[in-house]
């Protein structure tokens, strides 16, 4: 259903799941393993999976903090995208590296969901992706201290409005890990 022309295939992106942005997110184990769970259907089912890391001055570049936690391993030949901003396709390689592979649709997962994730989001479906949010398999930190509200409810709250984006030709939705279907279209 993307817009995206001659792109039949689906990606499984991970965004950010780097120690300096992992240590302080709530649930962090919890998000992490259906990340790895997610991470070995799509390979199982030969599914693209694309790590995207970021780096600032609180994750340099080549640091401990910038660094993806251990618990997840990027294998041989799956892509890595190097990003300085919130949205994973601005200023990166990640539209090449998608359109490399035939991919149409995304599905998101990682950190923090109130600024790389939706930025992710948005980025993804106003280039024409059909874009699916992993609703357990991503997280944030608590920023109440700056105004925001509690980070489960802006966990709760995207999974919500990511559920009803709709656009012309193109899907959007939220879905739980155990739910994940590789080869839905749409």
């Amino acid at each position: 259903m993307t817009t995206l022309p001659d792109r039949p295939n689906t990606a499984l992106l991970v965004i950010d799941v780097q120690n300096g942005v992992m240590a302080p997110a709530v649930n962090r184990d919890a998000v992490i393993g259906n990340i790895n769970t997610l991470v070995g259907k799509a390979r199982a089912e030969n599914v693209p999976v694309v790590w995207v890391q970021h780096s600032n001055d609180e994750l340099p570049l080549g640091s401990e903090a910038w660094e993806f936690v251990p618990e997840l391993v990027r294998a041989d030949g799956e892509p890595l995208v190097h990003k300085l901003y919130g949205d994973s396709f601005e200023d990166t390689d990640l539209e090449a590296v998608l359109a490399e592979r035939g991919v149409g649709r995304v599905l998101v997962t990682g950190a923090c969901t109130d600024a790389c994730i939706r930025s992710t989001l948005h980025g993804a479906f106003v280039r024409g992706y059909d874009t699916t949010l992993v609703g357990d398999a991503h997280t944030t930190d608590d920023m109440t201290s700056w105004g925001a509200p509690p980070p489960e409810q802006v966990i709760a709250h995207t999974n919500l409005y990511w559920t009803y984006q709709s656009a012309p030709g193109r899907a959007a939705g939220t879905v739980d890990t155990a739910k994940v279907d590789f080869a839905a279209q749409g």
